[in-house]
Parts: C-alpha cells; structure tokens; sequence
C-alpha cells in the first residue's frame, strides 16, 4: 500500500487544528500511572458514546493500554504547553511534580485541565505503525476554561 510521502502528509494533516490530551492509564493493568500526550483523538459515535486515541506501537504507552481496562482523556488547557511537552518527552518519570488525583479506577486526572473523559476500552484496532483504541466513554467533568490546540507543528490558543 503506497501513499503520499510522509512530509506532504505532515504538511497536510498540520493544517488541521486539534487539540491536545494527555492520555493516561496504569502500567502493566494497575502498576504506577503512565501518561503521554496525544492528539489523535476522536469521538467515533454519539450512542453508545465512544471515542478513539491513536497510540504508536512503539511508545510505552502502547503496551500499558494493551493491558489496560480503562484509560483517561485530559483536555489541556491553554497554559498547560509544558505539560503537554513533558508527557511528549521520553522521559520515564513524567508525572513527577505534576498534579492529579486518581479516579474510581486509579487512573490519573491532572489538575487544571479544561476536561476530562473517563473510557472503558471496547476495541483495539490495528492501523499501520499505530494502534486505534476504542473506549466508551463512562464519565469525566468540565470547565469553562480555554484549549490548547495543536496547529502547524506548534502550539496554539482560541481567541475571543
């Protein structure tokens, strides 16, 4: 299968703004937390409410959301740019000074997010050098706080 080269694909795909997430969940089905940020992420269906998170088959999350039952969306806010590129770095002690509570299933919600979505994995779908994850989304909260977006390979914000 063939398709554009992967700096046109970069181009084109940066010209859509998304926002940005820290995906978390537990290593090894309930070790210590594990968190990396992802922007490749989707709502998939209205009823029942399921959404999507796109992880690379290489990255350490993958194998920790293999085992997972559930996992956590935080929407990140406008002023969480660094956080976003702490959860980015290869660096084994992410959550290190950072903020969060555990949910009902142990799973990290960082503070200061303008959302976050609680997801019972439902399906695991194979997708070239990465790995779909389907979840139903369960719970999560809200706030009337600003996202931060992700737009031509750098961080953005809304403006009034």
């Amino acid at each position: 299968m063939h398709g554009v080269e992967p700096p046109l694909f970069r181009q084109l795909l940066g010209r859509f703004a998304t926002g940005v997430t820290v995906l978390t969940t537990r290593a090894g089905g309930g070790g210590e937390p594990i968190g990396m940020t992802a922007s490749s992420v989707a709502s998939v269906s209205l009823d029942p409410p399921l959404v999507l998170v796109s992880v690379d088959r290489r990255h350490d999350m993958h194998a920790a959301l293999e085992h997972a039952s559930h996992f956590v969306l935080n929407v990140l806010a406008a002023d969480q740019e660094a956080l976003s590129r702490r959860f980015a770095a290869d660096e084994p002690n992410r959550f290190n000074g950072v903020g969060f509570h555990s949910n009902k299933q142990g799973i990290a919600v960082l503070d200061g997010v303008v959302a976050h979505i609680e997801c019972e994995k439902q399906a695991v779908i194979p997708a070239g050098d990465h790995t779909v994850f389907v979840g139903l989304v369960v719970g999560g909260n809200v706030t009337d706080g600003r996202p931060l977006l992700y737009y031509r390979g750098g961080y953005a914000g809304l403006r009034e």
